[in-house]
């Protein structure tokens, strides 16, 4: 596993659950307004941790620590995140993988193995304007994302689908393809998008002159919808038919 960061202590990544958060290196998408940029785009340039040293302070933490929210970056791209997962459930600790659901069948083998105790999958926009938002343009089978919707959806396992809505890639009526697309989801999070130096479109167009290697079109120009409007937006989804489980804000500023 290409460890690249460790949250010792959250309350907020894995719900329910006082917990660690582990981040991996890489990503398979290049959406510009992720805000974990460095983990995409140059992971190996990042403090890196042996899984050696992950495990032996959950071992130390076992008192206090209920959970371990794996995140990145993509994990699911990682060959070794089974055994690794196997070794934290070994610990006594509950799992929470964060995925953009691009690989399915390695999220089928995870479930299917009772190796993850909760799944937070990104719906990163409506199916036509997926590879748009994800920065997958002409390469992205989104077939694979449908297959992990319906995966999530019909498994035991705890989920939620969540966006993280920004002005430039989503109007209201992406937001209601959305809907209609994961009715029926036990629970749906809209994330407001929140401008930081990490931004992966910011990166990119780095005002040092670094060149980072990427392509984007946005330049930083990237904005958040108001509090005012993530809520209305969030009272619409609770009203449209089949939309049957939580639907709640997250992350919201002024």
């Amino acid at each position: 596993m290409l460890i690249v960061g460790m949250s010792k202590t959250t309350l907020l990544d894995y719900p329910g659950c006082v917990a660690v958060t582990v981040f991996v290196g890489g990503c398979n998408f290049r959406c510009p307004f992720c805000h974990n940029g460095g983990l995409v785009l140059d992971p190996l340039s990042q403090k890196s941790y042996s899984e050696e040293e992950i495990l032996e302070f959950l071992k130390k933490r076992k008192k206090i620590l209920k959970g371990v929210c794996i995140t990145g970056g993509e994990p699911t791209l990682h060959a070794d995140l089974p055994e690794f997962i196997w070794k934290i459930k070994e610990l006594g600790y509950r799992v929470k993988l964060d995925t953009n659901g691009y690989a399915p069948n390695v999220l089928k083998e995870l479930i299917d193995g009772k190796l993850l105790d909760y799944v937070a999958m990104d719906i990163k926009n409506c199916p036509d304007k997926y590879a748009l938002t994800t920065g997958m343009s002409g390469s992205l089978d989104i077939d694979r994302i449908k297959q992990s919707v319906n995966i999530l959806k019909t498994s035991s396992v705890l989920y939620e689908f969540r966006t993280t809505v920004v002005k430039e890639f989503h109007t209201k009526e992406d937001l209601l393809k959305i809907a209609g697309w994961i009715q029926g989801c036990s629970h749906y999070y809209l994330q407001q998008y929140q401008d930081n130096e990490n931004i992966l479109d910011r990166i990119v167009h780095n005002p040092t002159g670094i060149d980072s290697g990427e392509e984007s079109s946005f330049h930083g120009c990237l904005h958040g919808y108001d509090k005012e409007e993530m809520e209305q937006m969030a009272d619409v989804f609770r009203q449209i038919p089949g939309m049957t489980g939580e639907v709640a804000l997250r992350g919201i500023g002024a």
